[in-house]
């Protein structure tokens, strides 16, 4: 697989990449990850966006022999708000690799690349999400150097 930044024109391929992640993500927890019909449609513009930002970062990962993209990370240079001493963190939105191209590296590689990125536009942290249920994501992240900095807690209230 080859690691490369995604173009504007990666997006259609990428789309049923999103599909997958927000349905997996809704079976990991429907009350927070509630998607609207069709979310990879929302993100279509995002996307293209990001390929187009130089403070983001937007990542492929193509099958050398086909050409089909088998991954990808995005992720924006967040704000803070004006409290904190921090002006601005890198925030790594998503990550995926299909089943076929897991358990390779892939999905490290590319958490290092976005890290350098990051650093090498001068941003001093870097913050995710990682579902509940995502353990997997955990001991990955984890590999790359990150460490749980808080716990997100939820209550769903009816009417």
């Amino acid at each position: 697989m080859q690691i490369r930044p995604a173009t504007p024109t990666d997006v259609p391929a990428v789309l049923p990449m999103v599909a997958s992640i927000c349905a997996l993500h809704e079976t990991w927890d429907s009350a927070k990850y509630g998607f609207l019909p069709n979310p990879q449609q929302r993100y279509e513009q995002w996307l293209i966006a990001q390929a187009k930002n130089d403070k983001s970062v937007f990542l492929v990962a193509e099958n050398e022999q086909t050409g089909q993209l088998g991954a990808f990370l995005v992720g924006t240079v967040e704000r803070e708000i004006p409290i904190y001493r921090l002006w601005e963190f890198g925030f790594i939105h998503d990550l995926w690799v299909e089943p076929q191209y897991r358990h390779a590296g892939v999905a490290k590689q590319m958490v290092m690349l976005a890290i350098k990125h990051f650093q090498d536009i001068g941003v001093q942290q870097i913050r995710l999400d990682t579902a509940a249920a995502n353990e997997a994501g955990r001991k990955l992240f984890s590999a790359c150097g990150f460490r749980v900095s808080t716990v997100e807690m939820l209550i769903e209230l009816t009417g």
